[in-house]
């Protein structure tokens, strides 16, 4: 099949480079040349810059030129096309509805070119971004606005969680599906041909509306889940003496309807989809006079969750940090990815900024240059305390506290790099649980403050 990628986020991507791996021809398009420059190279320094994912560059060098080609013009790649699957930006609004702007220029643009062209065969519009739900009507509209002959318009959520897209879009746990008419589903049947009828990959055949709901609940039912976690089993180990948070959660999780996913306790869940799609279920939920009272807590506890490790410092642990070095650690949302959007560490950094500290010293093993982005100083002149390190090891040298804010695998052997960088007072807040072995560092006289349990203060000798 001749498919049409539009837009090459992480998403758009991942799923164009998959797509052309079963040998249909894809174009990738974006109205950004350099991105395209950068996927049209095959070189891994320019491909990452944009989207690193584990697996995507290879697929990406097998593919290219033969299967999967890359694009910033629309017009010459309309032909014979067979499906177009829109994989736009929607960022969330100061209210929490979702920004469709990206995606109504891009659909608008896209109907004036199907409008025009020669070939007549039945193209399928199909949204793989998150939308709100009924978007899908919204698409056929326009279409119908530039008189688009043949066409059908198609919901087809993407579920793919970073650092493990290439293998889940692969192999996905479910492929979701919502068509009007017979000729649409075939088209889809056609795409993802290798999953249909799949003995372990459900494949699930609905209407356009509901394909759009499965996405919201179950990213917003997610988010929940590790809202309770934080916000219950958390606080009860913080809260309640002799509670060991990680017997807790082994015991609750025992029974088999529990799942453990989501209930190692954390500084928050960030990332591209779980707050903007709960805040825009929430907007769309108020328009139709539902209450929303529990995605409202399950949305705050998370966004307290970013911010509350450093209050705890100053309140449990007594460290002021006014004038103060901390080490920040890991800036991405989570591992294996460089995306940085809605990261706990944004919330972390500038907490740390508005208490005054003296300077950070980031770092991330693959976010860096991500960061610098975030964190400009053209933005924010206080940004200009933010340096940047290669090793966590040179970020770790010189401060006066840590804040561990990722779950890098790097950084669960950190205790034997804290001790031969910093000594004591020093401060160890892991946001994370990556330090397993904090009660050697308190005995050697760090303290130590995690989520989930109580501050560790190390006794002050009296003589």
């Amino acid at each position: 099949m001749k498919i049409i990628v539009v837009g090459t986020g992480y998403v758009g991507l991942v799923h164009a480079a998959v797509c052309s791996e079963y040998g249909h021809e894809v174009y990738a398009y974006d109205n950004d040349q350099t991105k395209i420059d950068a996927f049209s190279s095959g070189q891994a320094d320019q491909i990452e810059r944009y989207v690193n994912e584990p697996g995507l560059v290879n697929i990406i060098r097998e593919t290219i030129g033969r299967y999967l080609f890359f694009s910033s013009d629309l017009k010459t790649i309309i032909e014979g096309t067979d499906a177009i699957f829109l994989c736009l930006p929607t960022p969330p609004n100061l209210d929490g509805s979702t920004n469709l702007t990206f995606y109504d220029a891009a659909t608008e643009h896209l109907g004036e070119l199907v409008a025009q062209r020669e070939d007549q065969r039945r193209v399928t519009f199909i949204n793989k971004s998150t939308v709100p739900i009924g978007t899908v009507r919204h698409l056929e509209a326009v279409m119908d606005s530039h008189q688009v002959p043949n066409f059908g318009v198609a919901s087809n959520p993407e579920f793919l969680a970073e650092g493990t897209a290439v293998s889940q879009a692969r192999r996905p746990d479910r492929v979701v599906v919502g068509c009007d008419h017979a000729e649409d589903f075939k088209i889809l049947r056609r795409v993802y041909s290798q999953f249909v009828n799949h003995v372990r990959i459900k494949y699930i055949e609905t209407t356009p509306e509901t394909a759009e709901s499965i996405k919201y609940v179950a990213n917003t039912m997610l988010l929940t889940y590790i809202s309770f976690w934080n916000g219950v089993g958390a606080k009860i180990g913080e809260k309640i003496e002799n509670v060991k948070i990680d017997d807790l959660r082994l015991g609750v999780t025992a029974d088999d309807r529990i799942s453990t996913w989501g209930s190692f306790v954390s500084n928050g869940a960030g990332g591209s989809c779980f707050g903007k799609d709960i805040a825009s279920l929430i907007n769309q939920l108020r328009r139709t006079n539902v209450s929303t009272k529990m995605l409202e807590a399950s949305y705050e506890v998370n966004e307290y969750q970013k911010v509350y490790l450093v209050d705890r410092a100053i309140t449990e642990a007594g460290f002021k940090f006014n004038n103060k070095t901390v080490a920040v650690l890991g800036l991405a949302f989570k591992k294996h990815t460089n995306d940085m959007r809605d990261a706990s560490s944004i919330k972390v950094i500038e907490s740390l900024l508005g208490k005054g500290v003296a300077r950070i010293n980031a770092y991330d093993p693959l976010a860096n240059e991500a960061a610098q982005t975030v964190f400009a100083p053209s933005t924010n002149n206080l940004f200009e305390k933010i340096e940047y390190f290669d090793t966590a090891k040179d970020a770790i040298k010189g401060s006066d506290a840590l804040f561990v804010s990722s779950d890098c695998e790097e950084f669960r052997g950190l205790s034997r790099t804290i001790e031969e960088m910093v000594t004591p007072p020093y401060l160890v807040i892991d946001g994370r649980r990556m330090i397993p072995d904090f009660e050697d560092l308190v005995a050697r006289g760090y303290a130590y403050l995690s989520v989930g349990s109580t501050a560790l203060i190390p006794k002050v000798s009296e003589e």
